[in-house]
């Protein structure tokens, strides 16, 4: 089993405090003979659902010298996760979870943008102090 990210208990703690259920951490992703562990198995349930709203959390802390390599890392990581879901029929939604700081500096470049743009990747900004989620991005 992958070692948890330092951030890990922060993110799970925050999305607890926004109303979501843990389902699993780590949760298992398996295809043909592909066996992947993302962070986190989280549901939420809505009125208008009896099932509720089910996603999959994969947490990157961006600490080494360089945060273009923690990106190239986490981009592969993000993208081989959901290709998983899809190729297994898991209709799940994948978040990206990122320090505010991290997302309000790096993730503001515009080759950074322009990227995430093409890659249509979804984020969960959170304070890491205040273990809170401060934005949803589609």
């Amino acid at each position: 089993m992958p070692a948890k990210d330092i951030y890990h208990d922060a993110v799970k703690n925050a999305l607890i405090k926004d109303g979501w259920t843990i389902i699993a951490d780590p949760y298992f992703l398996q295809y043909e003979d592909a066996e992947l562990y993302a962070d986190l198995f989280v549901k939420k349930a809505l009125l208008a659902e009896q099932e509720g709203r089910k996603i999959v959390v994969e947490i990157k802390s961006f600490i080494s010298p360089s945060p273009m390599r923690d990106f190239e890392n986490a981009l592969g990581q993000y993208i081989l996760y959901r290709d998983i879901l899809k190729l297994a029929s898991k209709n799940y939604k994948i978040y990206l979870a990122i320090r505010d700081t991290v997302f309000d500096t790096f993730f503001q470049r515009k080759s950074i943008q322009a990227v995430v743009k093409l890659q249509q990747i979804e984020f969960i900004v959170f304070n890491n102090e205040r273990e809170e989620i401060t934005l949803w991005r589609n």
